[in-house]
């Protein structure tokens, strides 16, 4: 799917869809998840979901070693573990190249590096490199959770997101595990943010369990 088009597609999406039948924010066993990449597509489809993505922590291993790509309903994707401000930043790329030889540099060379926190947080990435390279391997970049970033002043926090070229933030998504308690923001806070920089709203369930949410 070419970028204009995924753009208009997740455009399309509203609050509604994200929490009934679009999921594009689901971890696999490839990364800290505990499903397979088949067995969320399997779990999906008996969902009756329309749209998901596998957005592993720095890896598309997901794709490269499954065929789950085929499926019409799966949106190629990627989260990027970063550094910003003293914040850690989480920022997602829709629509990627997955054989982009430029994104491929950004991508754990170390299985742990996917898997376990603490392994991640010793190789964090430069947020803006991220997102140039994600836009140029023809991707959407998203602003994750935002709702969860210790920050005074989110607006101006975004501000900056929005100066680097990302086009989107996540903003219909639920709060589980932690994130049901570690919240600094509300959603309609960020909603009102991607209206004033006409961002687009993306959500997901940051499943990672046995069960998709």
């Amino acid at each position: 799917m070419r970028k204009e088009e995924l753009k208009k597609l997740l455009s399309s999406f509203g609050e509604e869809d994200y929490f009934k039948s679009v999921d594009l924010h689901i971890h696999s066993n490839e990364s800290d998840g505990k499903l397979s990449p088949n067995e969320i597509v399997n779990q999906a489809q008996k969902k009756g979901l329309k749209y998901i993505s596998i957005s592993d922590h720095n890896t598309i291993d997901a794709y490269l070693s499954t065929n789950v790509l085929r499926e019409e309903m799966v949106i190629p994707a990627v989260e990027f573990d970063c550094f910003y401000k003293s914040v850690l930043v989480h920022i997602l790329g829709y629509g990627i190249d997955i054989d982009n030889k430029e994104l491929k540099t950004l991508y754990a060379t170390n299985k742990k590096a996917c898997k376990h926190n603490i392994f991640r947080l010793f190789a964090l990435r430069d947020p803006k490199e991220v997102i140039e390279k994600i836009n140029n391997a023809g991707g959407i970049a998203v602003l994750a959770h935002p709702c969860c970033y210790w920050t005074l002043d989110l607006d101006e926090f975004v501000a900056s997101f929005v100066k680097m070229g990302i086009e989107g933030i996540e903003v219909f998504y639920p709060y589980n595990g932690m994130r049901s308690v570690v919240k600094f923001h509300s959603r309609n806070k960020v909603a009102y943010i991607a209206d004033k920089y006409g961002l687009i709203m993306t959500g997901g369930t940051d499943s990672h369990g046995r069960k998709l949410l």
